[in-house]
């Protein structure tokens, strides 16, 4: 049986190295591999530490952004869900009482990609001749929320959050919710034509990530270049469990619900989505023997 030619576009990471480089094989189907960076593949990353603000400013504390500016890139990116979702529920700082602002963070001139129905009260206002970086050191907003640091952070920008990994870990265990940025995705008429890739290719990834596990819990020799990776990683399993990097619905349905009630409330999506309308039905499933 010919195998099935397919190209994925994914980023270069550790977890997912082993199906780049055919280590781990997609069963039927000959891979094409195109290297992207974050903003174009996927990764998984929690966002308190994207909440940037002033040196020299007052603010400190996250329930201090309550009636303040808030800088954005857009306000449909997935990032900017998750910390938005974080702003609401845990510091109480509701979406009306923040004049949000978008704009580039680094360059004037971004606009947002998708046109998202705002909740009724809440302020957004488009500033394409400014950046993001640069209103916030003038003083025009108090804060901005983005995934990639402002050009000038540590140089007059800091972190809301200098000890954020604590403040995530905490998260975690308060929601159980680790952020998913993006997701693998395959054209709807190609597993209609296929049915069996969407399960194959669920089986590749997640043999490549147990192999990733693996190789940075081996206490022997650091596969990367950073001393203690192996206490690092068994770390991460006292925190997150034994698998610290979970694939699927059920494994991530806190995280997963999480999100789409946050893109509701903030009129990202114009209504709730189910779960299960996510995912194709073949990997909703498995079998055991």
């Amino acid at each position: 049986m010919e195998r099935l030619s397919l190209t994925l576009a994914i980023g270069d990471y550790e977890h997912t190295r082993d199906i780049a480089t055919g280590q781990v094989p997609v069963q039927g189907v000959s891979l094409n591999v195109l290297t992207l960076p974050p903003e174009e593949a996927f990764s998984r990353v929690f966002r308190q530490s994207m909440i940037y603000v002033r040196d020299g400013g007052r603010i400190d504390r996250p329930e201090q952004l309550k009636d303040k500016r808030i800088g954005i890139p857009e306000w449909a990116q997935t990032a900017v869900i998750y910390s938005r979702g974080y702003l609401t529920h845990q510091a109480e700082v509701p979406l009306a009482s923040v004049e949000w602002v978008q704009a580039g963070v680094n360059e004037a001139g971004r606009v947002e990609k998708v046109k998202p129905k705002l909740p009724e009260g809440v302020q957004l206002r488009p500033e394409p001749r400014h950046s993001l970086n640069d209103m916030l050191l003038a003083g025009d907003i108090d804060a901005v929320l983005s995934a990639r640091p402002p050009r000038d952070f540590g140089s007059g920008i800091r972190r809301l959050f200098p000890d954020y990994e604590a403040v995530e870990a905490a998260y975690f265990r308060e929601t159980g919710v680790f952020p998913i940025m993006h997701v693998i995705v395959i054209k709807t008429d190609v597993l209609e034509r296929h049915p069996w890739l969407a399960m194959n290719l669920y089986k590749a990834f997640d043999e490549a990530k147990r192999r990733s596990v693996e190789r940075l819990s081996d206490i022997t020799a650091s596969h990367a270049p950073l001393a203690w990776l192996a206490p690092y990683t068994e770390r991460m399993k006292a925190l997150f469990g034994e698998d610290i990097w979970p694939y699927g619905l059920e494994k991530n349905r806190t995280t997963l619900q999480a999100f789409v009630d946050f893109a509701f409330e903030q009129g990202v999506c114009h209504r709730r989505l189910v779960l299960e309308e996510l995912f194709p039905k073949q990997v909703l499933t498995s079998f055991k023997v």
